[in-house]
């Protein structure tokens, strides 16, 4: 018989930096496979008939998802991770304990307390912040579908104290998982409890679109089970109690307001979109967060996979008070972002209809033109990732939070004048979009700059310069391969992948080949890989 106890152990080991970042991006890739599956099922079964009802769906996630920005979220990971590094480095476990259980209570209590209040209050929520535009079907299907997702702030909460504390120790496996399962528990929903639900004969539950709210709730119950299997082999002691004298919780508390105001003012930012776009035609919240969803497929791959497993290593070589190796670090990391991103970008912008695709079944040009544009924001929110990571390293979270305000405020004055003022609808959403994930980054690399010396030396602008010089080099290729392969409207799924497929690996090679010519050190271990593969000596027997 398989040992449970033992094989989660196993799992539950440190992982140096590339396993790690390999497995979150791997884990992140079947995240956002699972969650094309899930979109293109709801697309399927409800764009073509009921965008009322999309729309509607798409609405009822603003509150909560807002709420566990601004409690939780990010802000717990790069507030928790650093402190309960320092004690954990030193042996002081009964303070690291004491620090994660008060953490975990408190933010329970609080997100409890505020699952409740979207529940009480989600009617005037709907009508007056996040869908004042949608009908009155419409908002009321709102309504009912937020106060069943209410419940998510307080669930992710939890799950997210857990994956933070195994991040701090280096374990990535359940960390890793866990959002898929969420994505799981949807397409359950959608499969199987839009059909309604039927106990011993006995009808629960009617069906409808509001299957998939309870879908939702599945996975982030799945998502928690999960989260808690990587607390195994820690020698986690949890109490029922909050410490309040303990001075690392302090610290945190300390930290986390600013961070956590920086994360839901930036999600401020969904809710004026969500408003905006419920003012005009039916299917614009939908098509607008569909195309936001691709656009955050290859950031959540490359800038979120790749700064969260770097993140712990930076503050650790912080905390050995090796300020030089963190520069060094921090470079690479940089690097291979920006190399990563920028053909993948080029792919997004001219094979945006087959991504489309992929997630409405037949495509959809309205959805498939907001992606062209929102492409270009995947270079700077990549790279946003790792350089605000920069700032939280150092246990400054102001900075990035100042940066926000600014960026936040520009962006909500841009796009109501975009999308109302010059009447660009829901494409001006998109410009304001990516104008302003220009200038974040732009400030964020000034400041860097002038607090680590040497950070942006000449070999690094140089290498950015070759990076973007093979990155058009490939566009020219893309462009033409997608004229010689144009979708058509006979392309079934498979078909339509083949040619996506064939573009990708062509404009991959094109990119990696010109790389070498540029002589950019980034591509020297693929060029290795593959010349292991295709020049392997074969083994003699003696």
């Amino acid at each position: 018989m398989i040992n449970f106890r033992a094989t989660i152990s196993k799992a539950n080991k440190k992982l140096p930096l590339k396993l790690a970042a390999t497995l979150l991006a791997g884990a992140s890739l079947a995240g956002s496979l699972l969650g094309l599956l899930r979109d293109r099922l709801l697309n399927g079964m409800y764009y073509d008939t009921y965008k009322m009802g999309l729309d509607a769906y798409t609405v009822a996630f603003t509150i909560p998802d807002f709420m566990f920005f601004i409690l939780v979220s990010g802000a717990l990971s790069v507030t928790l991770i650093p402190v309960l590094n320092q004690r954990l480095a030193t042996g002081n476990k009964k303070s690291a304990w004491e620090l994660t259980t008060s953490l975990l209570n408190l933010l329970a209590i609080v997100t409890l307390i505020t699952s409740v209040l979207i529940i009480i209050f989600a009617d005037p929520l709907v009508r007056y912040v996040v869908g004042p535009g949608l009908p009155e079907s419409g908002q009321a299907l709102a309504v009912s579908m937020m106060r069943v997702i209410a419940i998510n702030p307080f669930l992710f909460a939890i799950a997210a104290v857990f994956a933070s504390m195994q991040q701090a120790v280096g374990r990535f496996a359940f960390f890793a998982l866990a959002p898929v399962l969420y994505n799981i528990g949807i397409i359950i929903g959608a499969l199987f409890f839009t059909n309604g639900i039927n106990i011993f004969g006995v009808q629960i539950f009617e069906g409808g679109i509001m299957g998939v709210a309870l879908g939702v709730v599945l996975g982030s119950i799945l998502q928690l089970l999960v989260s808690s299997l990587g607390l195994l082999g820690m020698g986690y002691d949890y109490r029922f109690k909050i410490y309040w004298k303990n001075k690392g919780f302090h610290q945190v508390l300390r930290l986390l307001p600013p961070r956590s105001l920086d994360q839901g003012i930036d999600y401020v930012n969904g809710l004026v979109e969500t408003n905006l776009a419920s003012r005009m035609a039916a299917g614009s919240v939908r098509a607008y967060q569909q195309a936001t969803t691709l656009s955050f497929v290859p950031i959540n791959l490359i800038g979120v996979a790749i700064s969260t497993a770097a993140f712990p290593k930076m503050t650790e070589r912080l905390g050995q008070g090796r300020p030089d190796l963190f520069r060094k670090e921090l470079q690479a990391v940089l690097r291979v972002i920006i190399w990563l991103t920028l053909p993948v970008t080029v792919i997004a912008i001219f094979c945006r209809g087959y991504l489309v695709h992929f997630i409405k079944p037949g495509g959809d040009p309205y959805m498939a033109g907001i992606l062209g544009v929102l492409a270009l924001t995947i270079l700077f929110r990549s790279i946003y990732f790792i350089s605000a990571r920069s700032f939280y390293a150092q246990q400054d979270t102001k900075t990035p939070l100042y940066i926000s305000l600014f960026t936040i405020s520009l962006n909500i004055v841009l796009a109501i004048w975009f999308s109302m003022g010059l009447g660009w609808g829901v494409y001006g959403l998109a410009y304001a979009a990516v104008i302003v994930s220009a200038v974040e980054v732009a400030i964020l690399f000034v400041l860097m700059a002038r607090r680590i010396e040497g950070l942006f030396d000449g070999a690094f602008i140089h290498a950015a310069g070759r990076m973007v010089s093979a990155a058009g080099f490939t566009a020219i290729i893309t462009y033409i391969l997608v004229a010689f392969m144009p979708l058509g409207a006979e392309d079934v799924f498979f078909s339509a992948f083949l040619k996506f497929a064939l573009i990708v690996a062509i404009s991959a090679v094109v990119y990696i080949l010109v790389c070498r010519i540029f002589k950019l050190e980034e591509v020297q271990p693929i060029i290795s890989r593959v010349q292991k593969i295709l020049f392997k000596q074969p083994q003699v027997k003696s």
